[in-house]
């Protein structure tokens, strides 16, 4: 399990980030796959969203 372990634990985000997480939630991409995509948690990647007013789609 270690190989899924975050490097960049409590990283501040950078405006190139927010930038992308803002593009991905509006392509109606997934909270995990985003995560993946910004290589940072799904809580951060929430949190962050959620500090920013965006909707992020529920995979179901």
């Amino acid at each position: 399990m270690s190989g899924d372990r975050f490097e960049r634990h409590r990283q501040p985000w950078t405006p190139d980030e927010v930038q992308k997480l803002h593009t991905l939630a509006k392509k109606g991409m997934a909270l995990k796959a985003i995560a993946k995509a910004l290589k940072r948690s799904e809580e951060s990647t929430k949190d962050r969203a959620k500090a920013d007013g965006l909707n992020i789609a529920k995979l179901r």
